[in-house]
């Protein structure tokens, strides 16, 4: 609770609420059993507001588990509704950033890849060709900045498939920091993976007002801080 008061809901009306999910949060239940942000998020409101009922909150979309980033969420049925209806249309677009130490053979490309994904293992896997089960998947990444040693890239998903970023990423070389399961050389001191979602834009379900959200980098880490500040003198020198 008092994580979500110190800076995490990023946008909120009556028919939305939009959070910066830290890493290690899950969104909704699992099996381990752990609390998710959408239960944290309906004591919080059901607190704030003195609510005498239950709170409504429905899940719209996920992140996994060692991401950090925007969550959109709708406090009406209404707004869920529409919403799911928004993501299978593609009407609501995400832009991801990703740190890797690897720096990519291209600064900007289009990643098409066939994904499978084992269950038992929770693992998915990436194909140069079209292979039975398996899902098309799209991404297009641009490198955005640097440091002495990681790379910044900013994805942009075309379809939605499990791990997708993590595993495209990894086929041309280049797992993001700290992701284990699909290549890195070692963890994150914090168990998180250094993949964020930056930037939700679509048009309010209800109002139709045009919602353009950015989520801020992990707190309290230096290379993202870093990574964040080289993007912004970066598009201050364009400007000028």
């Amino acid at each position: 609770m008092f994580f979500l008061l110190l800076m995490e809901i990023l946008y909120e009306d009556n028919h939305i609420i939009i959070v910066n999910k830290a890493s290690g949060e899950i969104v909704q239940g699992d099996k381990t059993g752990d609390e998710p942000l959408v239960e944290t998020l309906k004591a919080y409101i059901k607190k704030r507001d003195a609510k005498p009922g239950n709170v409504f909150m429905g899940v719209v979309h996920r992140l996994d588990r060692p991401v950090s980033g925007v969550v959109v969420f709708a406090k009406t049925s209404k707004a869920l509704s529409r919403l799911n209806e928004m993501f299978r249309n593609g009407d609501i677009h995400k832009t991801y950033w990703a740190v890797t130490a690897n720096r990519p053979p291209k600064e900007e490309d289009t990643i098409v890849s066939y994904i499978t994904t084992v269950e038992k293992t929770n693992k998915s896997f990436a194909h140069a060709r079209p292979k039975a089960g398996a899902k098309e998947a799209r991404l297009a990444y641009k490198l955005i900045a640097a440091s002495d040693r990681y790379n910044l890239l900013e994805v942009n998903l075309m379809t939605g498939r499990k791990h997708q970023i993590r595993v495209q990423l990894s086929s041309i070389g280049c797992p993001v920091k700290g992701d284990l399961k699909y290549g890195a050389k070692r963890s994150n001191p914090d168990g998180s993976i250094s993949l964020h979602a930056r930037r939700v834009v679509f048009e309010h379900p209800v109002s139709k007002k045009h919602i353009d959200v950015v989520a801020p980098v992990p707190a309290g880490d230096s290379l993202w801080k870093y990574l964040e500040e080289s993007t912004e003198q970066k598009s201050d020198g364009e400007k000028a």
